[in-house]
């Protein structure tokens, strides 16, 4: 069982920065496969935002991300960053982290509790 605890959500004003973070742990030895932030805004299903490939660090994104977010990873830390720039209130969500983990040849889905990210004035 991997467990992951997300923080670095809140309030912040339209065009303003905040930056997630999502630390991966577990009591038994694991590897990550990827890591991954989704959001759900209210009303509205949950939508993948950006993923990065541990090994090798390969990152993808939403189109309505590209350019302003940035997702990034601290290998000895088990731990991924989401660094949002420019934001908009459409951003407006709870941001969850995802991770595809295991060992040998057994890897699952974890997800995190989720932060709440509000883009307002």
């Amino acid at each position: 069982q991997v467990q992951l605890v997300e923080s670095g959500g809140g309030l912040v004003q339209p065009g303003g920065s905040l930056r997630l973070s999502c630390a991966a742990s577990s009591g038994s030895i694991f590897s990550i496969y990827t890591m991954a932030w989704y959001r759900q805004a209210p009303g509205k299903q949950r939508e993948f935002v950006a993923a990065i490939w541990w090994s090798g660090g390969m990152t993808n994104y939403a189109g309505s991300v590209k350019g302003r977010f940035t997702i990034s990873r601290a290998n000895a830390k088990n731990t991924v960053y989401l660094q949002m720039n420019s934001l908009k209130s459409e951003d407006t969500a709870v941001y969850y982290c995802k991770s595809n983990s295991g060992s040998g040849s057994n890897y699952s889905d974890y997800w995190g509790q989720g932060t709440q990210v509000t883009v307002s004035s």
